[in-house]
């Protein structure tokens, strides 16, 4: 199921993909979803929720995976890849594409009032605390604090918008 809210702008250059195996995608008020970014359900049965006034700029891919969570407010740079999912790959005698996917790590959960740099990738289990400040070009794999600025592969904390 789709539900984008009323007064979401959600470009017609972007594409949005219906479940098959029946994930939710919910677009929060307010929200813009920009040219040319792609929500896929692949690699799970999570859903996905775009909080309110949240922005995704074009070039982004959502993959539904094993769920996503964006608060509001929260700003991804463009290009960004949210990938909540991960072949699995054991078996060097089956092609990885026959293995499947690993079990979840969770998720990703971006909280409220997030900037997200350019071309950043956040991985199954990537959690960001609100007020966050992610570097573009990071890659996230695990937990960042509330009101940090992090940014490097993997994501470390560097500075802080509000002491801890």
């Amino acid at each position: 199921m789709i539900d984008i809210a009323a007064t979401a702008k959600v470009s017609p250059l972007a594409d949005i993909e219906a479940s098959v195996r029946g994930s939710n995608i919910t677009v929060g008020a307010g929200a813009v979803i920009d040219a040319f970014v792609k929500i896929k359900p692949a690699g799970g049965l999570g859903d996905v929720t775009i909080g309110p006034g949240a922005v995704i700029n074009s070039g982004c891919v959502l993959y539904t995976g094993h769920g996503i969570r964006i608060g509001a407010n929260a700003l991804l740079g463009a290009n960004c890849t949210l990938a909540p999912c991960n072949h699995a790959f054991a078996d060097p005698d089956r092609p990885i594409r026959s293995q499947g996917f690993m079990p979840s790590r969770g998720g990703i959960d971006i909280g409220a009032d997030v900037w997200i740099g350019a071309n950043t990738v956040l991985l199954d289990g990537a959690r960001i605390g609100d007020g966050a400040v992610i570097g573009a070009g990071s890659l996230v794999r695990g937990s960042l604090p509330p009101f940090c600025i992090a940014y490097g592969t993997p994501a470390r904390v560097t500075g802080w918008r509000r002491a801890p």
